[in-house]
C-alpha cells in the first residue's frame, strides 16, 4: 500500500473515530504531498513523497524546540503529538550503530580524510539514508569520524 493510499485509509479511520488531531495531521500531510506534486506537474513517486514527509517532520520538530524554548508546554504537547503521527508514516529508522556502519563505508568510498571532505561525505551519504536518519545525527557522526 502506497504511502497515499495509506493516508487516505487512516484519514477516513480518524473521521469515524473523531480524531480530530490525527484527521488534522492527515490533512495537513496530505495537502503538502499535493502541493509538491502540482509544483512538480506529477505524481510523486515514494522516494518523493518521503522527501515532503521528512521535511513536514522537521517543521515540526524545529516547532517544537521553539515552543520549548518560549516555554509554552501546550504548544509542546500539541507539537509532540503531531510528530508522532507523522513518525508513523516514516520508514522505520536506522540505529547510531547502522549509521556509523554506512558513514565508515561512505567515507571509504569517497577516499575522504579530513575535515574538508564532510561536505562531500555527506553528499554521498544523505541519499542512502533519506527519511530513515535524521540529518543533524548524521552530520554529527560524520564531523566526529573526520576529526
Amino acid at each position: 500500500m502506497g504511502l497515499v493510499d495509506r493516508l487516505n485509509s487512516d484519514m477516513k479511520q480518524a473521521m469515524k473515530a473523531r480524531d480530530k488531531a490525527r484527521l488534522s495531521v492527515i490533512r495537513m500531510i496530505k495537502t503538502a504531498l499535493q502541493n509538491e506534486s502540482i509544483k512538480k506537474g506529477t505524481e510523486l513517486s515514494e522516494e518523493e513523497a518521503l522527501t515532503v514527509l521528512s521535511h513536514e517532520l522537521k517543521q515540526r520538530k524545529d516547532s517544537l524546540q521553539e515552543f520549548e524554548n518560549a516555554g509554552r508546554q501546550d504548544l509542546v504537547d500539541e507539537v509532540s503529538n503531531e510528530i508522532a503521527i507523522v513518525q508513523t508514516y516514516m520508514p522505520e529508522q536506522l540505529s547510531e550503530e547502522d549509521v556509523i556502519s554506512i558513514i565508515d563505508e561512505t567515507i571509504s568510498e569517497v577516499g575522504a580524510g579530513s575535515k574538508a571532505d564532510i561536505g562531500k561525505v555527506m553528499k554521498a551519504i544523505m541519499p542512502k539514508v533519506k527519511g530513515r536518519a535524521d540529518g543533524g545525527l548524521v552530520n554529527r557522526l560524520v564531523r566526529s569520524k573526520l576529526n
